[in-house]
């Protein structure tokens, strides 16, 4: 099975740090965000990727080069392709696609479809970590049958709550987790059928296709209550590097 990483976007909320690098790039202790979400994959035997870049994408094809060379004795490379078989790496094959600068992330989805065929696949954002059970994620999917799967998460609060009582607070809780809502956690399993929803470069795949999925009674949502969070604020970065610090990333599943 393939996973696509949607790679391309320019990064702007955390544009201090993708000035020289593009947002995959960015470093959790010490290795790319982009590393990590593909470790999590490798953790469930998933290894074939197509990694869709757009801004800066040569930096992405030149640190996996290098990553490569590094660990492998033997490395076969190719000018968009790159395979790794050895006993004490990762057993990766990345393929790489250039979907364009401005390209929006359906029109990025759309391009890679000779890339995937006509199997089933996965959808990852190349900036979000989580603990997903992405063996559990597909065997949801395939029993549901439906043309997509999304990964429900509850998100943080925007802003700490505090509970009062007689004017002493009784409780004080900094952005707990909102388990009254549900949103769009990334990590998709798709099926061919979802490129019929997509029209073109243009197209944000969380607008139309999503909603015209949904509509269609096509869109799953397989419910994750344990950890996920996105990397949008340097503040999200130091909150990742921290537990990662910690020796305990919930999401180091590997």
């Amino acid at each position: 099975m393939k996973v696509v990483i949607l790679a391309g976007g320019f990064g702007e909320r955390i544009s201090g740090e993708t000035n020289l690098i593009p947002k995959p790039l960015i470093e959790i202790g010490g290795m790319p965000i982009l590393w990590h979400i593909m470790k999590i994959y490798s953790a469930h035997k998933i290894n074939d990727f197509v990694i869709c870049y757009g801004y800066k994408g040569s930096k992405i094809k030149e640190y996996f080069s290098n990553y490569l060379n590094q660990i492998s004795n033997v490395p076969n490379s190719k000018l968009n392709k790159m395979e790794l078989h050895q006993e004490l790496s990762e057993p990766w094959n990345i393929t790489f696609v250039d979907t364009g600068l401005e390209t929006m992330t359906g029109g990025r989805i759309k391009r890679v479809k000779d890339y995937v065929g006509d199997e089933t696949f996965c959808l990852a954002y190349g900036d979000g970590l989580a603990n997903v059970n992405i063996s559990e994620l597909i065997n949801f999917h395939r029993q549901k049958k439906t043309l997509a799967t999304v990964t429900a998460v509850h998100p943080p609060s925007q802003y700490g709550i505090i509970e009062i009582k007689n004017d002493i607070v009784c409780n004080f809780k900094e952005k707990p987790i909102d388990n009254k809502r549900w949103i769009n956690g990334g990590f998709f399993v798709l099926e061919y059928g979802i490129f019929d929803y997509i029209k073109g470069d243009s197209v944000v795949w969380e607008n139309e296709p999503l909603e015209n999925l949904t509509k269609d009674g096509q869109l799953s949502a397989y419910k994750h209550k344990g950890f996920w969070q996105s990397l949008d604020t340097l503040k999200d970065k130091k909150n990742l590097d921290a537990l990662w610090i910690s020796g305990k990333p919930p999401w180091k599943v590997w």
